[in-house]
């Protein structure tokens, strides 16, 4: 099934349509600020009552997307919503200011109000107002239109302009994450590929669990997904379009251990190719499907990852001993290794805003899940434990998706944490789940 029309189509053209005008939209900021520290940190007071229905058809759909923002925000770890019942003020007109002595009394230092109606050709108009109460005035204001069973959508749009207006930074709620579906007992596990929102809503299946499926990346610029399936014989690399549904087949890859990852403009990927007793690094353009050789040593280099703006490639590499991680141009060349803790590291992944690099480091029993800058520098356990791998960060690089698999009869389990080590949460899914890879912002 197609998905959502693009943001901008969503976005009523006028900046402020939901009536910023009407109260002065201003940059003033009375308390309502996130002040992002690595230190001491307490969330940001807010307030998100029930949108006010058009109609009182509408009074699902209302309270539903006001739930959906509560949870985006809360979820973040940088907001704390406040509890209805606590609410002294029952907002019942948007277009009214609100009684900002009420929101202050209860400690509330921004304030969300809407809308939702149906209109008469059957869409859905949502309206949103992010308030600051201290001064009174008017952060952010939007409309848009949308099929009715989008609305979640919305709401997740809705929270990533909150996001943004009081952290100064991109959100990252109007993205997804594709991972791998396990069932089964341990011994006849079956795992199928599967896409979800963010926050573990609208799951769907992309394969059906006949062959086994691995290691799914998401491009960092489109809606495509590359991963591994071993079907008869050798494993495939696939490309699969999440708009279209289509699937192609990039090639056989005898021997690859993990699927490849996109360039940052999506028309190369880059990849591990076993041959002998080493493996060494290629890039493929997708539309020639030709290949370029990285590397040529007697060592193990895999898991290669590229820097946002295409200049140079992390990977993991024995060439030293122990698999640790190193960092390269990306045309090729001289390797400089920046990991030198104790213990190995594995799985790298570059930041979206290239400031850090994730990775798993193995040591003492533990699997922990970190990140440091790119130089090796500022090394930071965000957590550790058994069996902690895959990580994969959120689209504005503010989170760290991974998954956990405590052994056993168990199965694996997604989380995430925030890069300061703060906020590490669960990740509902109907089932196990590994291997998780998080999308860019839909655009």
């Amino acid at each position: 099934m197609p998905l959502l029309l693009d943001r901008r189509k969503l976005m009523l053209t006028a900046a402020g349509a939901a009536g910023a005008a009407a109260f002065g939209l201003r940059e003033a900021f009375g308390q309502a600020r996130v002040q992002i520290t690595e230190g001491n940190f307490a969330p940001l007071p807010i307030a998100i009552p029930n949108f006010v229905p058009g109609t009182p058809g509408d009074a699902e759909v209302s309270n539903g997307v006001a739930q959906v923002i509560t949870n985006n925000l809360k979820r973040s770890g940088l907001f704390a919503p406040i509890d209805q019942a606590a609410y002294l003020e029952k907002i019942t007109n948007i277009d009214v200011p609100p009684q900002f002595k009420s929101w202050a009394s209860i400690n509330a230092q921004a304030l969300v109000t809407g809308r939702m109606t149906r209109q008469p050709d059957g869409r859905l108009k949502a309206e949103f107002r992010l308030w600051d109460v201290a001064t009174g005035q008017q952060l952010a204001g939007q409309q848009y239109f949308t099929s009715p069973e989008y609305w979640r959508r919305i709401a997740h749009i809705i929270s990533d302009q909150i996001y943004e207006r009081l952290t100064g930074e991109k959100g990252y709620f109007d993205s997804r994450v594709v991972f791998i579906d396990e069932s089964g007992p341990a011994e006849r596990r079956v795992k199928r590929l599967a896409l979800m929102d963010q926050d573990g809503a609208n799951v769907r299946y992309l394969t059906r669990g006949a062959d086994l499926v691995l290691t799914p990346r998401f491009s960092p610029s489109t809606q495509e997904i590359t991963y591994m399936e071993f079907g008869q014989g050798e494993p495939r690399v696939y490309l699969y379009n999440v708009e279209t549904g289509q699937r192609e087949i990039v090639g056989n890859f005898p021997g690859m251990s993990f699927a490849p990852r996109f360039s940052p403009d999506g028309q190369r990927i880059i990849m591990s190719l076993q041959q002998g007793g080493n493996a060494n690094l290629f890039v493929m353009d997708l539309r020639s499907k030709s290949t370029t050789r990285l590397t040529d040593t007697p060592a193990i280099d895999t898991s290669p990852s590229y820097k946002p703006d295409g200049s140079q490639i992390c990977f993991e590499s024995d060439r030293g001993g122990k698999p640790q991680i190193y960092v390269m141009p990306a045309s090729g060349g001289q390797a400089q290794r920046i990991s030198f803790g104790d213990g190995t590291y594995s799985t790298p992944v570059w930041s979206p805003r290239g400031d850090y690099i994730a990775f798993t480091k193995q040591g003492g029993g533990q699997f922990a899940i970190g990140i440091m800058k790119p130089d090796g520098s500022g090394e930071r356990i965000l957590t550790s434990g058994f069996h902690n791998e895959g990580p994969t960060f959120a689209p504005n690089g503010r989170v760290v998706m991974f998954f956990r698999d405590p052994g056993g009869n168990a199965g694996p389990s997604l989380f995430t944490v925030d890069i300061s080590g703060r906020n590490e949460l669960r990740v509902p899914t109907p089932g196990y789940a590994s291997d998780p890879a998080w999308s860019p912002l839909l655009s």
